[in-house]
């Protein structure tokens, strides 16, 4: 498989095309020498293209990085700095980079907000959560009541502590509304909707009192941490698929 037919098979589900809006260049953002000839025998997956994971990827041996978080996003940016450290670590080490952003958030399959909704057990999914046009998330119903933290627990890694737990609202949890990454507006949406409890991965300080003053529990993953489940079960799916060796370069920031 070359790197072409690599992002035409990611793209195959995850359709870019219907994500006009999103700010990030989804697709391939750096090609490799031979886009067209290359073989592609091993991918790497992370959350965040950055010096660190470039390099990681090199090491282990991969011929490709897909990422959630790419390195461009909208308008040209001035190769210099840290974004040239980027960039260089792509091309000396002939490392192809491929970014799925709102795409990965969405999908009903292997997104990070259905794939948090599959660990914690919610059904009767729907979209939820409006941006510049684009549904994001998704809202549903528990299975059993559960207690914010036992939510918790079952949406996160069972080493991982959530960067905050505000337990605003019942005691006894039904309905979550779901959106990964730094999403902390849309608890104004969940609670809109009478949502007993919202999960996103950053939670921006402004947003603390309007939770509370609205009565919902709010969980606040990690930014990081919330979205590794999107790039996981895409890796997932390209190996079961496509008999493609990957790899999953983990580095976490804490947030």
């Amino acid at each position: 498989m070359t790197l072409i037919e690599l992002d035409n098979y990611f793209n195959s589900f995850l359709r870019k095309e219907n994500f006009a809006a999103d700010p990030s260049r989804n697709g391939i953002q750096i090609q490799n020498s031979a886009p067209t000839e290359k073989p592609i025998e091993k991918v790497a997956f992370a959350v965040d293209a950055c010096e660190a994971t470039a390099l990681a990827a090199a090491a282990c041996g991969a011929q490709a990085l897909f990422v959630h978080h790419g390195l461009f996003w909208g308008g040209c940016t001035v190769l210099t700095d840290s974004h040239y450290k980027r960039v260089a670590a792509f091309i000396k080490n002939d490392i192809a980079l491929i970014a799925y952003h709102i795409p990965l958030d969405a999908h009903e399959k292997v997104g990070n907000n259905y794939g948090l909704a599959s660990r914690i057990g919610l059904k009767r999914c729907v979209p939820f959560g409006e941006w510049h046009g684009m549904t994001l998330g998704v809202k549903g119903e528990l299975r059993s009541l559960l207690s914010i933290d036992e939510l918790a627990r079952c949406a996160l890694r069972s080493e991982k502590t959530p960067c905050a737990i505000l337990p605003f609202g019942k005691k006894d949890i039904r309905t979550v509304g779901i959106i990964s990454g730094g999403a902390s507006e849309d608890v104004v949406q969940a609670a809109a909707e009478n949502l007993d409890a919202y999960i996103t991965g950053a939670f921006e300080h402004e947003y603390y009192h309007i939770a509370k003053e609205a009565g919902i529990n709010v969980i606040a993953g990690g930014h990081y941490e919330t979205e590794t489940v999107g790039v996981n079960l895409v890796r997932a799916k390209l190996e079961k698929e496509k008999r493609i060796q990957t790899t999953f370069i983990d580095i976490p920031t804490g947030l």
